[in-house]
């Protein structure tokens, strides 16, 4: 069985995550901080959501494992393992702005062999398996390819936030910074999409979790692009991660980035 044969089900995932959701957004809802320090948000849609994504999977695939943000980890050791993030850019739904999703992922013996990026609000959904990536929306269904960029100052890039770095890694990422032609901040993992569908040549972020990122490895690679650590190692770990459309302007990146 590969990973094409559970397009369906994650179809479902979606459904049943963005019926828990939507009523939440734009609302006054209960916002609890999850980090000791600083300001890490979660909400009763984000908890609800994750439920009822773990409830359809220990339903149709119990043998499966799961990893999610809210609920940690079950049976990862399976040769299936679900990927959760119910609500990816959480500060941006608390803010009611459309810079957010439902990120579901499926790896296979460890690696990422499936993912979807489904934004409800927008009605737009955006998938990969490594090999090829589509987006299905109010716009309409059609496959999606990175676009060439072969130089920094060429590039447009993005990230979340300098402020999530620490300062030695905001220091590097600076110097990336002045290099490109536009840097933006925001996305979360809708700038991911963005960078498979052919609108950004790059993204640098810190601190990311592998519920962060693995969904969305096999969208970009799908579309041709590429998703590594800061170190040119594997992604699905999380850590210091650098995506882009175009080999040579991820290649130049890596290069200041360790310098």
């Amino acid at each position: 069985m590969t990973a094409i044969d559970f397009s369906s089900f994650v179809d479902r995932l979606a459904r049943a995550s963005s019926e828990t959701i939507l009523p939440f957004f734009r609302t006054s809802l209960a916002i609890e901080n999850k980090k000791a320090g600083g300001f890490d948000p979660v909400t009763a849609a984000d908890r609800a959501a994750e439920d009822a994504m773990r409830a359809l999977i220990r339903k149709n695939f119990p043998e499966h494992g799961i990893l999610g943000e809210e609920y940690g980890s079950e049976h990862t050791d399976a040769e299936y393992v679900w990927v959760l993030d119910p609500i990816d850019g959480t500060k941006s739904f608390i803010s009611g702005m459309v810079a957010w999703g439902t990120l579901i992922g499926l790896m296979r013996f460890g690696e990422p062999v499936f993912g979807m990026m489904h934004q409800p609000f927008t009605r737009e959904s955006f998938t990969g398996d490594g090999g090829a990536a589509r987006y299905r929306g109010p716009a309409g269904d059609r496959d999606m390819r990175v676009r060439a960029c072969g130089a920094l100052r060429d590039a447009l890039m993005f990230t979340t936030s300098p402020l999530l770095m620490n300062e030695a890694d905001r220091a590097t990422f600076r110097k990336v910074e002045d290099a490109v032609k536009l840097s933006r901040y925001g996305g979360d993992c809708y700038a991911y999409c963005m960078l498979a569908a052919g609108h950004i040549d790059l993204i640098i972020e810190t601190e990311i979790k592998p519920h962060d990122i693995v969904p969305l490895i096999p969208i970009v690679a799908g579309a041709g692009g590429i998703v590594t650590t800061w170190e040119n190692e594997p992604a699905q770990g999380g850590g210091r991660i650098v995506a882009a459309g175009d080999k040579r302007v991820h290649a130049a990146a890596l290069a200041m980035l360790k310098a």
